[in-house]
């Protein structure tokens, strides 16, 4: 005769009772309220473990049918029902508990065999890296996604001359699909992060238990392959407590969020009515509860803001982790809750910033309007003086020298001065200079490769046309 359990905790038997027994510390300990969106996960890899179970004679042929039955009734209950289902029972502490239990109340003994050589150590693990490979996968469509309204917008902007800014100050005339372009680059080398996230997500690691692995003749190599890696773990020691998939992963959601935020900044005085550059749609801006005449950038400065929430999750997950020794411990629940959290929030702000991007416009006439202040072709003059044999600090000099002049004479354009004007500061200068001025001509001109005037931006168009496959 085997004595009752004494906690319903099918892994507390071993003391007189379970956390269960004081409501705080049954919500204390239970992650249910997040990890519950590993279930897809969970239920897969259970699926894998038990296949391997059968092939390595640790359980029948019934047993599995009966196992994968169960399982494919679970899911559909969880599928309909979400956060409703009954199984989710806050004493069982987790998701992986909460499934095992509602297997067993459905197969019995079938589904007791099932944690044969598992550990809720490499299960959670497990559970996680196939996640994080979906989410950086679907991470790197929106990227992709958002690449393609930038596309848009360049295309759109082909014929549109604008100042191009350092330090906030104007600094040389671009094509203004040029910067559209400058976007895709950076949101390219996060979807690049992500992908090569993916590909370092090779070893599964189940098979390795709660620590030092199983006695059992299990095969690691089968649930692997079963579950879409190339190997067994490495090392069950590190692979059950490791969780640098997840710090790349959140990283990966940080960069993406810090471009996001770069963008939102430039847009946000593009939109000013100071500057007048870029036209939102009226979709994406809200009103003022008190001034009638309010178009705000709302939805640009939420996506600055929430940059926050992944730079926090990365902060989080770090200092969650330092501390940790080498084996499993329970603070590692709490890791879901900032990968999760940071995924949620830079998903949401992709599919916002594509939606933002698709449906602005430059403002050609009013970028126009100013166009020919701020000197946006002094390099342009220093550059042609060099042409003329002139070194370029010295032809750095002379125009600066021209620029004082133009700024005293109040032309503020440096195609104002006379060619005698001009001369008195070089006598380099010759006439064709003036094919030199002015910010269509300098846009013309530039021809360094991947330059932001005419030539480069029609060949950087036509390379991520290709690379995005965007006929």
């Amino acid at each position: 005769m085997t004595s009752p359990p004494t906690s319903q905790k099918p892994w507390e038997h071993a003391k007189s009772s379970g956390s269960e027994a004081d409501p705080l510390a049954a919500r204390f300990v239970s992650s249910l309220d997040v990890d519950r969106r590993l279930a897809p996960y969970d239920i897969r890899g259970s699926r894998a473990h038990a296949a391997m179970l059968l092939d390595v004679g640790l359980i029948e042929a019934q047993d599995l049918a009966d196992i994968e039955g169960g399982l494919d009734e679970i899911e559909q209950e969880i599928a309909e029902q979400g956060e409703a289902w009954p199984g989710w029972r806050i004493e069982l502490e987790d998701v992986h508990m909460c499934i095992e239990a509602a297997l067993i109340e459905k197969t019995g003994d079938a589904g007791r065999k099932l944690h044969t050589g598992r550990s809720r150590n490499d299960q959670v693990a497990t559970d996680l890296v196939m996640w994080v490979r979906d989410a950086a996968t679907e991470l790197s469509g929106l990227l992709k996604a958002l690449e393609c309204a930038y596309i848009g917008l360049a295309e759109r902007s082909a014929t549109v001359v604008m100042p191009a800014y350092t330090h906030l100050q104007r600094a040389q005339p671009i094509v203004a699909g040029s910067e559209a372009l400058a976007w895709c680059c950076m949101f390219e080398s996060d979807r690049w992060y992500l992908d090569k996230c993916v590909l370092n997500l090779f070893a599964s690691p189940l098979g390795s238990g709660a620590i030092a692995g199983s006695s059992l003749p299990l095969d690691p190599r089968q649930t692997a392959k079963a579950l879409g890696f190339s190997e067994p773990p490495w090392n069950s020691i590190a692979y059950t407590a490791t969780r640098d998939s997840a710090l790349d992963f959140v990283y990966g959601c940080t960069t993406i969020a810090m471009h996001l935020s770069r963008w939102a900044e430039q847009w946000i005085i593009y939109a000013s009515e100071e500057f007048g550059f870029i036209a939102i749609d009226d979709a994406f801006t809200t009103g003022s509860s008190m001034m009638p005449q309010k178009r705000n950038p709302d939805m640009l400065e939420l996506l600055r803001g929430k940059s926050s929430i992944p730079y926090g999750a990365l902060v989080g997950l770090l200092t969650m982790c330092k501390g940790l020794t080498v084996g499993y411990n329970r603070d590692l629940q709490e890791d879901k809750r900032h990968v999760f959290g940071a995924f949620d929030c830079v998903k949401d702000c992709l599919m916002m910033a594509e939606r933002i991007v698709r449906t602005a416009d430059f403002r050609e006439e009013r970028i126009a309007e100013r166009l020919h202040r701020g000197y946006l072709d002094a390099t342009s003059l220093a550059e042609y003086l060099v042409t003329r044999g002139v070194p370029f600090r010295t032809s750095h000099q002379v125009v600066g020298r021209l620029v004082r002049k133009s700024e005293q004479l109040g032309r503020h354009e440096l195609s104002k001065l006379s060619l005698a004007e001009m001369r008195e500061a070089s006598d380099a200068i010759e006439r064709d200079v003036y094919d030199w001025l002015g910010a269509a001509n300098v846009v013309q001109r530039y021809q360094t490769a991947g330059n932001s005037g005419a030539t480069g931006f029609r060949e950087q168009l036509a390379d991520w046309k290709q690379r995005l496959g965007i006929s």
